[in-house]
C-alpha cells in the first residue's frame, strides 16, 4: 500500500509501516529526524495531490488540546486555522484515514473520536490518552498491556524542543497500525 504519514517529523510511524513492506512517505513542515522517504511540505496538497491508500494524520494539537486552552485565549484565528486544517486532512480523497490527536476540541467542534488508545496498552509504562478519528480503518487493539502509568510527556522539562518529546508517537502504538492496518 501507499501510505502517508501527515504531520510526522520523527519517522517513527513511517518506519513502522515500511518494516511491514509498504510505500510509506511522512510529510511535514520540517525535515525528518531519520533518514527515510520524507517530503517536505503542506500535508493537505500532498493529500490531495498524489494516490494514497492510507493516511495516518498527526495534526499538531498546539491549538486544539484541551490540555493548552488557557494558551489560546485571544488566538481564535489560530485555532479555527487549526480546525480547518483537521477538516481539510479528514476531507482527502483516501480511503483509509485516521488522525490521531490528544484529547481536544476536535472532539466538540468536529466528531467525536471513534477510538482512545494508551500507550501502556502498547508495551509503554505511561498514560497519554491519545484520540483516534477512524474512517475505512478499525479500531486498534492492545498488543501488550503493561504495568506503569507515568505521566512522562506532561512531566518534560520546559525547553525549545519540549513540543518535540510530546509530539513523537511511541514505537508501540506506531507498531500497532502498521500490523494492524498494514494487513488490511
Amino acid at each position: 500500500m501507499r501510505i502517508l504519514i501527515a504531520c510526522e517529523f520523527s519517522g517513527i510511524v513511517r518506519d513502522a509501516f515500511i518494516a511491514q513492506g509498504h510505500d510509506a512517505w511522512s510529510v511535514d513542515l520540517i525535515e525528518s529526524e531519520r533518514w527515510g522517504p520524507h517530503i517536505i511540505g503542506d500535508a493537505v496538497q500532498v493529500a490531495n495531490g498524489q494516490p494514497w491508500d492510507m493516511m495516518i494524520a498527526h495534526p499538531p494539537c498546539t491549538f486544539l488540546a484541551v490540555s493548552g486552552a488557557r494558551w489560546m485565549a485571544g488566538r481564535q484565528d489560530k485555532v479555527l486555522d487549526a480546525l480547518l486544517f483537521v477538516r481539510a486532512l479528514l476531507a482527502a480523497p483516501i480511503p483509509r484515514i485516521a488522525l490521531e490527536n490528544p484529547v481536544s476540541i476536535i472532539s466538540s467542534l468536529v466528531a467525536k473520536p471513534d477510538q482512545i488508545v494508551q500507550p501502556w496498552q502498547y508495551g509503554h509504562g505511561e498514560t497519554k490518552a491519545t484520540c483516534l478519528w477512524l474512517n475505512g480503518l478499525p479500531k486498534l487493539t492492545p498488543t501488550d498491556i503493561v504495568d506503569g502509568r507515568t505521566p512522562r510527556v506532561h512531566y518534560a522539562s520546559p525547553g525549545p524542543d519540549r513540543w518535540k518529546e510530546r509530539s513523537r508517537t511511541l514505537p508501540g502504538i506506531a507498531q500497532a497500525m502498521a500490523t494492524q492496518w498494514g494487513a488490511l
